[in-house]
């Protein structure tokens, strides 16, 4: 698994990997421009109405909130965007660790949209129960690696998986090896914890379950 893990770091910086890392990248931090823009035009619309010093308040509350919710927004919005370049991710992976095998087919690009909407969903929820839990710091860290251990496991392992089987297969291939799955997503979440990093987190995330799914498709 740190074999795995560090290779799947390192593959993000390398040729094959570079050109999608700066598209993502820069595509993530276009639509996290435009939410802030968004909701600092909204919160200055309703700000304006309001006394001088009650408008200065806000300002400085929304300025705070705007950071922390965008932090928070920072990993899914990157699922979402890189969900358009993950084949390709896979495909190299697949072909740098199984270079006679068979290669995977890609997921409709429809599904795959779908499957990182769900996730990006869910994953952002998440984060705010942990977020909400702040005030029992061992109970909200708890949380926040078991669930994201979990749903970060669950999710890019399908994906990876879904390149070689029909969706319940995937599905049946990821509970049999349920406890693998998870311990590769507990790294992951260990990723997704450190900021900025965690812009690259689908990258990581993909290398990762294509390893991992090459490695049990042989056991």
């Amino acid at each position: 698994m740190v074999e795995d893990a560090l290779d799947s770091f390192a593959r993000i910086f390398s040729p094959p990997f570079r050109g999608v890392m700066l598209k993502s990248l820069a595509l993530t931090l276009g639509v996290l421009a435009l939410a802030w823009l968004g909701l600092d035009r909204l919160a200055l619309y309703f700000a304006g109405a309001a006394p001088a010093w009650l408008a200065s308040a806000l300002s400085v509350l929304v300025g705070l909130g705007l950071v922390i919710g965008l932090a928070y927004l920072a990993a899914p919005a990157a699922s979402v965007v890189a969900s358009f370049f993950l084949d390709e991710i896979s495909g190299a992976v697949e072909r740098a660790v199984d270079p006679a095998g068979a290669p995977g087919r890609p997921v409709p690009a429809g599904a795959g949209a779908l499957f990182s909407l769900r996730f990006a969903g869910v994953s952002l929820l998440v984060n705010v129960a942990a977020l909400a839990l702040w005030l029992a710091p061992g109970v909200n860290l708890a949380v926040f690696f078991g669930a994201n251990g979990y749903l970060l496991g669950r999710e890019y392992f399908e994906l990876a998986a879904m390149r070689f089987l029909s969706p319940p297969e995937a599905r049946a291939m990821r509970s049999h090896f349920a406890v693998r799955v998870f311990l590769y997503g507990l790294v992951v979440a260990g990723f997704v914890a450190i900021p900025l990093l965690n812009l690259f987190t689908p990258l990581f995330a993909t290398a990762l379950m294509a390893r991992l799914h090459k490695r049990l498709s042989g056991a």
